[in-house]
């Protein structure tokens, strides 16, 4: 007890002894809040779905995201989703216009060229666009019930952001 004593009598002699502990405090909460912030980006990146480079890979992922969510509604059994696409992937390149114009007396001919810029012999990509969903079939356990079946409706909606008539919900 008197060691607790002691300690506690040297503490408060050190000068500013406030300040140093606010600044410890910080300190933990800084280190503690970026720890987490760099776990939870980390499983950000899992989820991501820029890294699929063909539409079956693309289909493949959403069908599953969307079967393990559709399986955690409540009344919800087993769970198969098709997903057909309208269109693939499509890309715009970066490109360059050389414009030629040519005078030949009194007419004027302009001639206007587009190049596909590449770097290190691939082309250089400037947007992509996700393929466009042509329809989604469920087929559910439980979707029998009205209220299960407009729950797996509105989940497909939030999830695609496709209108419902392009989803079709089967028992």
């Amino acid at each position: 007890m008197d060691k607790i004593k002691d300690f506690w009598h040297k503490l408060k002699s050190v000068k500013h002894i406030e300040i140093y502990l606010t600044l410890m405090v910080g300190l933990v909460i800084c280190v503690c809040y970026f720890s987490l912030t760099a776990t939870s980006d980390g499983n950000n990146n899992e989820n991501s779905t820029e890294n699929y480079t063909t539409s079956e890979e693309y289909v493949d992922y959403l069908e599953n995201k969307i079967s393990n969510v559709l399986s955690k509604i409540s009344g919800v059994g087993d769970v198969g989703v098709v997903i057909t696409l309208e269109t693939g992937f499509t890309y715009e390149y970066a490109t360059d216009t050389e414009t030629h114009t040519t005078n030949s007396g009194t007419t004027e001919t302009t001639i206007s060229v587009d190049t596909i810029l590449l770097v290190d012999g691939q082309p250089v990509v400037v947007k992509e666009v996700y393929p466009v969903i042509k329809g989604v079939v469920v087929v559910a356990d439980g979707s029998e019930d009205f209220s299960v079946k407009m729950n797996i409706l509105d989940a497909i909606q939030t999830i695609l952001e496709v209108d419902s008539e392009k989803i079709t919900i089967l028992s």
